[in-house]
């Protein structure tokens, strides 16, 4: 028999219907103070069907838009519990003008202006390659810049990292501030 709208349910109910592992819920319980699941003997969580709605939209706002743990607090703080929740509803997200959103098929991006004096070019890493021994073909000039188009513009809309992506990237992280602080301590 199924449970009713306004039952409460467990974390791993709730785990399963958002999609989300439980250790989540319970790292978003620490970084959220308005994730109040009920607690009964033994520390097992019930979650509410606001604490569902919220988490609902916490996840929205996280993965779906983009959002850092920060932002999502500041909006909870800003716009209230009811307005996040409602994000996974609606999918509007509190705060932002629906005019303030990028319009890239109306906006063509604009080209910096010329510059008076020539930038160096960026030092990278790699060697140049070697010189071809044969002559290369002819070289046609190019248009001159004031001929060419803006280029469009391209928006890329940000993906949440995987668990195990971020994990990486993590260790990634710590390598490098093993090897800064190896690199100081040789210097």
């Amino acid at each position: 028999m199924a449970k009713g709208p306004d039952a409460f349910r467990t974390i791993s109910e709730v785990a399963e219907t958002l999609d989300l592992p439980q250790h989540v819920l319970r790292f978003w319980e620490t970084r959220f103070s308005q994730i109040k699941p009920m607690k009964r003997g033994g520390g097992r969580r019930f979650y509410r069907p606001d604490d569902i709605a919220l988490l609902a939209g916490i996840k929205h706002l996280l993965y779906g838009e983009g959002y850092t743990i920060r932002g999502v607090q500041r909006i909870l703080k800003e716009q209230g519990v009811r307005a996040v929740a409602a994000v996974a509803e609606t999918g509007v997200v509190p705060g932002r003008a629906v005019d303030a959103l990028p319009k890239p098929a109306l906006q063509p991006a604009r080209l910096p202006a010329p510059q008076s004096e020539p930038q160096p070019a960026p030092v990278t890493a790699r060697a140049a390659p070697e010189p071809s021994p044969v002559a290369p073909a002819a070289v046609t000039p190019a248009p001159p810049a004031a001929a060419a188009e803006p280029a469009p513009v391209v928006v890329r809309r940000v993906k949440a990292l995987s668990e195990a992506d971020a994990g990486r990237l993590r260790q990634v992280v710590a390598d490098l501030s093993d090897m800064k602080r190896l690199i100081d301590q040789t210097v």
